[in-house]
Parts: structure tokens; sequence; C-alpha cells
């Protein structure tokens, strides 16, 4: 494909881009609650395309069509475990409404501070998150480097591709906080399903249709299309892979901090039914996506080259190419933009807040947006290492992630939690998983996906139940919640 037609196309979407997030900005200063939760007004149908927009990113299209042309059918049953999980967010995003508008929470961090009495429990949280969130964020990255140099066989580098991505992810930012982010992630969400969906019946058409193309896959590589799958899945991989993803929508805070974010409870409803529809449909998608690239190109050396073979590919038109790429580069971008603005005021909140306990709104913001580039020149660095499958390293920053889901479950439905058991489940939890990856990921057969839940669970409740309680303005917390959903439901 011509790189030219690639540059057209990329600037383009710069352009609408960043006239959608200056259209965003209000007229009057921004606060801390302004900035990274939109001063929690938002619609149901803007929090939907947007919470899409900022889940579905490059790992669908990039990672999870590579992890279908490596590992068949047995990536679907992945992302279906992820999909389900989202039905956590009907438990969960009640009660994190609820909590965040009466107490004013900015971060998902400073809310588990409060309600276990401590700020060391929302530094750590914090610090924990930005360690495990900047991988996450490099895999953004790199699935744009991927692309733009696949589908310009090389003309345009995988290290261009990331400056190209991190200096719009840090403008967008910037422009207007999470208002920007919210309104271009509408305009992603809707361009990413809308060109996805297309461009798929065109590529499907032109391998023989549906049909033809599993028939031939059948044919050739029937093990495709078996369970698990051709050798890349394993019961073991499968459960490693899946628990920490099924987690996924509470223990990442760039997701978990969205449900601060809707107007009203009405507005969280019909995010979270429009989100599964959503879902659903680029779920299908992005595994379609990836049998038509092992039909189409059967031999490619690394897996997630597949998405971009099929955009460069002699028998889909130029425009359709460009339009899918475009809405690649838009879900990664806002994935990152997510991951900035969430770490960025949980560092300003919790970490600076939390040891400058005078520190004002407006100095709280200043350091927030202070720090975003910063966290994407890090994300940058790890992005150029080029490290893992895209699949497996999402799942990787998930691992770590998943050891803060006992302090939130324990958070709204366990009154005997403490902070002591939330450090160390926390502390002690990562530290497990950052072991096992960093010794070959390997305990009794099990990996770090597997274990890592179950030794932050366990040490949150053995801790808890030797420790005591703190009292603080926070000792309602569980009743609270919990009289307030029972009145709101009758």
């Amino acid at each position: 494909m011509s790189t030219s037609f690639i540059w057209t196309g990329i600037v383009i979407y710069i352009v609408i881009a960043c006239i959608v997030a200056y259209l965003s900005r209000r007229s009057n200063a921004p606060d801390m609650t302004d900035y990274f939760v939109g001063g929690r007004n938002f619609g149901g149908v803007i929090s939907a395309l947007s919470y899409s927009a900022t889940t579905y990113s490059a790992f669908m299209m990039v990672g999870l069509a590579g992890l279908t042309y490596k590992g068949g059918v047995g990536a679907l049953g992945f992302e279906i475990v992820y999909f389900a999980g989202v039905s956590l967010v009907a438990i969960f995003g009640p009660r994190f409404w609820l909590i965040g508008k009466k107490y004013g929470f900015v971060t998902p961090s400073e809310m588990l501070g409060a309600r276990y009495g401590s700020r060391w429990v929302a530094i750590v949280v914090a610090l924990a998150s930005c360690l495990f969130l900047v991988p996450y964020s490099a895999v953004q990255l790199a699935g744009i480097g991927y692309l733009l140099s696949g589908m310009s066989d090389g003309a345009i580098s995988f290290p261009v591709g990331l400056v190209i991505a991190t200096l719009l992810a840090i403008i967008l930012s910037y422009v207007a906080g999470i208002r920007s982010v919210m309104w271009t992630d509408s305009l992603q969400a809707l361009l990413m399903i809308s060109a996805s969906v297309l461009v798929t019946i065109v590529v499907i058409d032109q391998l023989g249709g549906f049909f033809g193309m599993f028939a031939s896959i059948a044919e050739t590589k029937p093990e495709m299309l078996q369970v698990p799958g051709p050798g890349l899945f394993s019961f073991k991989t499968m459960l490693g892979l899946t628990i920490p993803w099924f987690f996924f929508s509470i223990s990442n805070p760039q997701v978990s901090q969205r449900l601060f974010m809707p107007k009203s409870l009405g507005a969280l409803r019909r995010m979270l039914l429009l989100l599964l529809c959503f879902g659903l449909v680029y779920t299908m998608v992005a595994v379609l996506w990836g049998f038509a690239a092992f039909e189409a190109f059967p031999d490619l050396e690394n897996a997630d080259l597949a998405s971009a073979a099929l955009l460069g590919a002699d028998f889909l038109p130029p425009v359709l190419s460009i339009v899918v790429m475009i809405g690649i580069l838009a879900a990664a971008i806002s994935t990152i933009d997510s991951i900035l603005l969430t770490l960025s005021s949980m560092l300003a909140r919790d970490v600076y807040g939390g040891f400058r306990s005078g520190a004002t709104d407006a100095a709280q913001l200043k350091i927030g947006r202070f720090v975003i580039p910063i966290i994407s020149l890090i994300a940058l660095a790890f992005a150029s290492l080029k490290l893992s499958l895209i699949s497996i390293l999402s799942v990787a920053a998930s691992s770590g992630l998943v050891v803060m889901v006992p302090a939130i479950v324990g958070a709204f439905f366990w009154k005997k939690g403490t902070a002591a058991g939330a450090l160390s489940s926390i502390l002690l939890g990562g530290l497990f998983v950052i072991v096992m990856y960093m010794t070959g990921n390997s305990l009794f057969g099990l990996n770090a996906g597997i274990l890592g839940l179950p030794v932050a669970t366990i040490l949150f409740v053995l801790v808890s139940l030797v420790t005591s309680r703190k009292d603080d303005v926070m000792h309602i917390f569980v009743d609270e919640i919990s009289d307030q959903l029972a009145h709101l439901t009758k």
C-alpha cells in the first residue's frame, strides 16, 4: 500500500481528533473532578462508547486477531471469558458510582484508602497500578507500531509508529482531560466498530465466503477449529490467561474510574447494556479477522502482524484498509489516554496528596498534568523492547493488577477487611506475581495468572482476621452502600 496514502489517513485522523478534543473543553478552569472524571456528568451513550473504546483497544484487532491466528478457536474461548467478566460492572458499578458521588472520590485508590482508613492503602494501590499499567500502555503503542510498519512494508518504521502514538496520546490527554478523551473515544468507537464490521465482511467474501473460508481452514489445518487449538492453549494456559482477564473491569483502574463518571444510575445501566452489545460484536469481528488472516497468509513469522497483513492485502480496497487502520489507531490511543489520565490522577491525588496532606486541588491538578508526558515516555521506552505477543503481555499486566481484587471486593462485601490485610495482599501478592514472571512463571506447574488471585485472597483474609480495623469516617461504608442500593431497587 502507498505510504503517502497511509500518511494521509493518519493526518486526517489527527486533525479530526484534535478538533473534537478542543471543542470538548469547558470555558472555566478545570478542577480535579472536572479534569479527571468529567464532573460526573456523562450520559449513558457517551459513557458506553468511551468505555468500549478504552476497553476494546489495540488488543482486539491486533492482539486478539494475532492470538486467533496462532491459537485458533481457543482464542474465542479466552475472550468470551473476559466478555462474561464485564457483568461484574452490574455488581460493582452502582457501588462505585454511589460512594464516589457521596464522598467526591476521583480515583479508585482514593476510595480504597478511605474505606480502609489508611493513606498508605491509597498510595500503594496507586504505585502498583503504575507498575503494572505501564506495560499495558506499551502494548497499545506496540500495536500501533506493528500496524503501521506492517501496512507500509517497513516504510513507516516501528519506532516512528511508537512516537506518533505517544505524541498524539499526550496531546489529546492534555487538551481537556477526560472530557476530550470521552468525546474522542465516542468518535473512535463508532469508527472502530463500523469500519471493522464492514471490512470483515469484505475480507471474508474475498476468501470464499464464511463457509468457504472455514471449510478451507478445516481442510488445511483442522486443529485451528478444534478445542483447544493447534498447541498454544492448554487447560492451564487458558486458566492463567482468563482469570486475570475476567476481573479486568474492576481490577484495572482506568476502567473502574469510569464508574464514577455517569450522571445517574440510569446512565450507568445504559452504559452497561450498550457495552455488552458492542463487546459481543467486536469480539466476533476480531476472531473472524484472525481466521481470515490465517487463511490468506498462513506463514507469518509474527502473529501480531496478522491484521497489518490483511490490511495491506491486494484484494482489500485501499480506502477500507485506511479506515480500519485509523479505527485500530484510534482504539489504541483511547486506551493510552485513559491510562495516562488515570495514573496521573492517582499520582497527584493519592501519592502527592498522600504525602502533602494540605495540597490544594489546584496543586494536585498541576502535578497530574505534569506527570502525563513522563508516564508516556516510560511506556514508549518499554514498547520499544518488543516483548512477547501483545495478547500475552496484556494478560501479564492484568495478572499483576488482579491482586487488588480481594481488597476491592472486601471494600463492599466484607466489613472485617483491614488496611493491613489490603496492604499485604497488594504488596506481597504483587511481589509474588513479579517474582513468578522473573523466574519462569511456573510454580507446581501453575502460572502467575492462576496463582496470583488466590495468594492475594489468602493474604487479605488471614491478615485482616488478625488485625483490627481503624475507626474513621468510612466505618459504615459497607452498610451505607447496601442500604442505598436496597432503597433504589425498591
